[in-house]
């Protein structure tokens, strides 16, 4: 009994330290280093399971510019972007909202590792990761509905929060958030988000890191269509990366400090970003299967890393007949390794 009055006045306190943090979305920073991930999870959920963020943002072109000369693409919509940012109107191809409504903070407000806070779970379980997620266009017929001159509000919430544990990486904590955003025409985009949540790493303690990589190309990013496949031949550039993660105000090292990625994270490289694959996949089924026209929603997941300076791929390894129609299977794969795997529902 004592044990258990114990275990509700710790939890109550933490409650109301959660109920303290910025409310600038669902950031949770308190420090609690005993917390399991079934507590983390039933903190989330009680204090914002019922709550939602709104925010705005005028769509401007220069920040379309920017990524598209990240992704090198020099023109959309038939004109040049070399010198001057899209127009009023043109519209947002789809994924690449990912470089609007970024995260806020200053930097002592970022976690070790250098991400934001927003949408995080409760310390020890600090170390985020893309795992993936699902975005629909309710009208793709009618085109990318997110235009250059349009004021768009996001309306996040949170859909869940799950404890979860393997034997290779232990106690984690899967959490779902949803976004939807709203034009002057309505629900353009609802794009769902799945992060893993691991507990911190101690430098102090990090194992050794891995061997360097071999066979990469320390040159430029590159993004070319093979058409005889047809494949997509995609590397990046640590330099690519970086532009990546200035655009989307990712401060997360494991993209641009390769010290850091290395020695604590025990990566064998710089991490291509999971948002950046995703609109690569995106692009490529709008060129190869879309006749020009992106789908009507992507369901996505994170399989293994891909590091800067390695050469891979994306292809259509299946299309199917669903009732909700025509869906295909697109992967980003290495070497055989599959990346990340998508299914790419078609127009309706």
């Amino acid at each position: 009994m004592a044990q258990s009055t114990a275990l509700c006045q710790a939890r109550r306190r933490l409650a109301h330290q959660l109920t303290q943090v910025q409310r600038r979305g669902f950031a949770v920073s308190p420090r609690c280093s005993k917390a399991t991930a079934a507590d983390t999870a039933s903190y989330l959920l009680e204090n914002f399971a019922e709550k939602s963020v709104v925010r705005r943002q005028f769509i401007d072109g220069n920040q379309l510019q920017k990524l598209l000369l990240t992704l090198g693409q020099t023109s959309i919509e038939g004109a040049d972007v070399s010198e001057n940012p899209p127009v009023a109107g043109t519209p947002v191809p789809q994924g690449y909202h990912l470089a609007y409504f970024t995260p806020n903070g200053t930097e002592n407000e970022l976690g070790p590792d250098g991400t934001d806070r927003t949408f995080n779970a409760s310390a020890p379980f600090t170390r985020r990761m893309w795992a993936g997620g699902k975005m629909t266009w309710p009208a793709p017929s009618s085109g990318a509905l997110l235009r250059v001159g349009d004021e768009i509000e996001e309306r996040t919430r949170l859909l869940s929060a799950t404890a979860k544990k393997s034997r290779s990486a232990g106690e984690m904590v899967l959490v779902e958030v949803e976004k939807e955003f709203w034009g002057p025409n309505g629900l353009a985009l609802v794009d769902k988000r799945s992060w893993v949540f691991r507990p911190e790493i101690d430098p102090a303690s990090a194992p050794a890191p891995p061997k360097p990589l071999e066979n990469i190309t320390r040159g430029p990013s590159s993004v070319k269509d093979i058409p005889s496949f047809p494949t997509q031949e995609l590397r990046w550039s640590p330099a690519g990366l970086f532009r990546f993660s200035a655009l989307t105000f990712n401060g997360h090292m494991i993209h641009y400090n390769e010290d850091w990625t290395r020695n604590v994270e025990s990566h064998a490289g710089l991490v291509v970003h999971g948002p950046l694959n995703l609109i690569n996949l995106l692009n490529y089924w709008k060129n190869v299967h879309g006749n020009g026209q992106g789908p009507s929603s992507i369901t996505y997941r994170a399989m293994a890393p891909l590091y800067a300076g390695q050469t891979y791929q994306i292809r259509t390894a299946d299309v199917r007949d669903t009732d909700n129609g025509k869906v295909w299977d697109v992967l980003v794969e290495r070497d055989g390794v599959v990346c990340m795997k998508s299914e790419i529902l078609g127009h309706n």
